[in-house]
């Protein structure tokens, strides 16, 4: 398939493509340059459940500050 960039700089997405990947109306598209290229993505549950686990689950600096706390608390009561 192929399309054409208009005056405005918008890019039509074939229907076909926009059906089978839920693509609606105000649909969320994230944009990335790869290889020299353009790379579009809806940014849809599918999208978030396939950035979960990027990031590692290490405590957050609140909850290691909660966590020191307590240690110093408990040294104090004793």
């Amino acid at each position: 398939m192929t399309t054409r960039v208009t005056s405005k700089g918008q890019l039509v997405i074939p229907a076909p493509l926009r059906r089978k990947l839920g693509i609606r109306k105000g649909t969320p598209m994230v944009v990335t340059e790869r290889d020299g290229g353009l790379f579009l993505e809806p940014q849809n549950r599918e999208y978030f459940d396939k950035l979960a686990g990027i990031l590692p689950r290490e405590p957050s600096l609140a909850q290691e500050l909660v966590r020191e706390h307590a240690q110093e608390r408990e040294k104090e009561d004793q």
